[in-house]
Order: C-alpha cells, then sequence, then structure tokens
C-alpha cells in the first residue's frame, strides 16, 4: 500500500487495506483513447501512488499517494452510476498497489464493465472484464498478470524497446491481444519505426493517444 500508514488513522488504515478508502487524483467520464478499448466512452478513476517510476511518465504528480484525498469506494460507485457510464477504467499511478476486490464488486453489482491499467507488478486483485498489461522495465510484472492479461500495450520509447516487446509477448497468453504505442514526446520519431515493425509483425497492432488527438482528458 502506497498511502503512508503515519498519515492516516486506525481507522482509515483499515479502510485503505480493505479497498473501501482510495487516494483519488480524479475522476472524470470521457472517451476511452488507448488501446483495444479505444474510442469507447468510459468513466475514468485515477488512483493517486506509483513506485514504478518510469522516467517518461506523464502524470508523474500521481506518484505520490499522500497528495491525493481518500475518498470512500461507494462515493465513487455512485459517481459512476450518476454519469451513467457502462464502463469504468481504473488507472493511475498504480492501481494494483491497493485492494480492488470490493470497489470492482460494487461496480458487478451494478452492471458497470470493469476496465484496469496496470504495470502488472503488484498482486492482481478485483473482478475485471479487461486488464490491460502496461509493462515497465523498472519493475517487471508478476507472472499471475501476465497470464490473465487481456491486452500487453508496449509504450515506445526507444529503438530498444521494439526487442523488449516482443520478449514480453512470450509471457502473455495466446489470446492476449498486443499493441504498440508510442510514448508522447517521441511520437513522430517512433511512428514511422512502429508501422514497419507492425507490417512485419502482424501480430502486434498500433495504439494512439487519441484522446490527446481529440483534445481530451
Amino acid at each position: 500500500m502506497n498511502y503512508k500508514v503515519e498519515s492516516v488513522n486506525t481507522e482509515q488504515a483499515e479502510q485503505l487495506k480493505a479497498g473501501k478508502l482510495l487516494p483519488v487524483m480524479e475522476d472524470f467520464y470521457t472517451i476511452q483513447g488507448e488501446g483495444f478499448n479505444s474510442g469507447k466512452p468510459a468513466y475514468f478513476v485515477r488512483v493517486g501512488g506509483c513506485d514504478v517510476g518510469c522516467h517518461w511518465c506523464d502524470v508523474k504528480e500521481s506518484w505520490d499517494a499522500s497528495l491525493h484525498p481518500l475518498v470512500k469506494a461507494d462515493d465513487v460507485v455512485t459517481k459512476v452510476v450518476e454519469s451513467k457510464s457502462k464502463a469504468v477504467v481504473i488507472t493511475g499511478g498504480e492501481p494494483l498497489q491497493y485492494n480492488m476486490d470490493y470497489i470492482t464488486a460494487q461496480f458487478k453489482s451494478k452492471n458497470i464493465e470493469t476496465f484496469i491499467e496496470t504495470s502488472g507488478a503488484f498482486p492482481l486483485s478485483g473482478n475485471w472484464d479487461w486488464i490491460c498489461l502496461s509493462p515497465k522495465k523498472t519493475m517487471s510484472p508478476l507472472p499471475e498478470v501476465y497470464l490473465k492479461a487481456n491486452e500487453l500495450k508496449v509504450i515506445v520509447y526507444n529503438k530498444n524497446d521494439f526487442e523488449w516487446a516482443l520478449e514480453q509477448a512470450k509471457k502473455v497468453n495466446k489470446n492476449c491481444l498486443l499493441f504498440l504505442q508510442p510514448e508522447w514526446s517521441k511520437s513522430d520519431e517512433m511512428m514511422p519505426l512502429i508501422v514497419e515493425f507492425v507490417k512485419e509483425h502482424q501480430n502486434w497492432m498500433v495504439s494512439l493517444q487519441s484522446h490527446k488527438y481529440m483534445n481530451i482528458p
């Protein structure tokens, strides 16, 4: 658990452990911009706290969980229900640093699809309709996450990432979809290389951060 225990009282610590409290950085109803579910409406919940430490992360402000307010999971569920969204995406930060069993059970009871975006570096919890595994070199995913991932999304920052992507693809299950996505600041440089790679390795697909092109959150 990334949240500093000394910064919360005993009751809050217990609720954090049970997943009934979460440090929420932001939440909003939008359009999924990346990967297999790109283009679909979804409610995003960004949980604070991440120890993975990617140097190119575009939400470094999410890393310190204690900077973000503790929110009742039930209140998050209520907001998603009120938005009338049929799907919720839990992202971060690294959401699997927290127990996702409770909140996903509440979403499922409301017939809301549950998607997660994770580095896979922490034990899998929660009931998910779609698991997007985006592995990072700084902390390797756990075997259980590789095996249950629906989608492998590798961020391409430099040429070395192509070979690394092939190594990652060997670890996921046979039905896992494979995506390469250029790191935003390197898009112009990496996109031509990604296109050629996908043309040669036809089991891979291109993922774009389409929400940035649409100028939406």
